[in-house]
């Protein structure tokens, strides 16, 4: 998989953070690796994970979720007026997927975070999605 693509996928993977306890992980993963390779409409989602795409998905999801404390309270910090209990889901998954990568992953250039973290909010969130992410993500660069 290309690394926007793994990007989408953990970005759905870390989604199911507000809907299901951590204990659920290993039955989430498996989901996901075996339903990867389905399309929406004429976009094709992903494909079924290999053992090192599978491998890379699951060690960056645990990494972020190890800091979710630490990526939430940088971004209440940040967003003025918003806290994260009142954030769209899409918008804040998105949001603690680029500050994670903005703020752990140095390999990872932070303009790439952001862009990568707004191009997926064009094509999940809503109209205003990727303005608000952008903006959030700005005041954390």
């Amino acid at each position: 998989m290309t690394r926007r693509e793994l990007r989408e996928q953990v970005f759905r993977l870390l989604f199911g953070v507000e809907f299901h306890e951590p204990k659920e992980l290993q039955g989430q993963l498996a989901a996901y690796g075996e339903t990867a390779d389905w399309q929406d409409g004429d976009d094709e989602i992903g494909r079924a994970w290999d053992a090192e795409d599978g491998a890379y998905i699951t060690e960056k999801y645990r990494r972020i979720v190890e800091h979710l404390a630490e990526i939430d309270a940088a971004v209440n910090e940040a967003a003025e007026g918003w806290k994260t209990s009142r954030m769209g889901k899409v918008d804040l998954t998105l949001i603690r997927l680029a500050v994670f990568e903005m703020r752990y992953e140095e390999e990872i250039p932070v303009g790439v975070a952001i862009n990568e973290a707004v191009e997926l909010a064009k094509k999940y969130g809503t109209d205003e999605s990727s303005a608000f992410v952008n903006g959030v993500l700005a005041k954390l660069a």
